[in-house]
């Protein structure tokens, strides 16, 4: 079964959330489509941004525009993993931009990494900005944080076929004892 495992990471650490460095999630199936190149098109931009401001906009934050600048940061950090031989999770912790993180054993498209990140709102309590027992949300709330304005996103495809998807986030989000909106 194929596997899409998630991370959030910002500059500052969320207490009120505490995710853990990555989760685990099951996407309902495999795309058979291959991931566009690392260099994002104005499509793929689209790809990325369309579900990041689909849940922005269900809870009232103002939509994130593209950056460039963070997507050619974002193509770098998969391309180092990617040549590490590695494809894992890069450490985004010195990073002054919040991160979402996601490899899927397959060749996942954006919408779909993203739309993984969302899903885990359904773990998130706005009333006392927290996260449901045992569950993450902390990919969530980086998406849908208030103060965060643009995004940048890249993918880079490792030797397996699996999918290393990068988004990065200015300003970053996550800020503890913060509520994202």
């Amino acid at each position: 079964m194929a596997r899409l495992r998630l991370a959030t990471i910002a500059c500052v650490v969320l207490a009120a959330l505490a995710p853990p460095a990555f989760a685990a999630r099951t996407l309902p199936h495999a795309t058979t489509t291959p991931p566009p190149p690392s260099n994002t098109s104005s499509s793929t931009a689209d790809e990325y941004l369309t579900p990041h401001n689909q849940a922005r906009a269900a809870v009232g934050v103002p939509p994130l525009t593209w950056s460039t600048n963070l997507a050619t940061t974002a193509a770098a950090t998969t391309a180092a993993q990617q040549q590490r031989g590695r494809c894992e999770f890069a450490d985004m912790g010195a990073s002054q931009y919040g991160a979402n993180q996601g490899w899927a054993s397959y060749p996942a498209r954006p919408g779909e990494v993203v739309a993984a990140w969302v899903a885990q709102g359904r773990y998130y309590a706005h009333g006392n900005n927290s996260c449901a027992p045992g569950q993450q949300c902390g990919t969530y709330t980086q998406v849908v944080w208030r103060r965060t304005s643009q995004v940048g996103c890249a993918q880079a495809t490792c030797a397996t076929g699996a999918t290393l998807t990068v988004c990065l986030y200015y300003p970053h989000g996550n800020v503890q004892g913060q509520s994202p909106y």
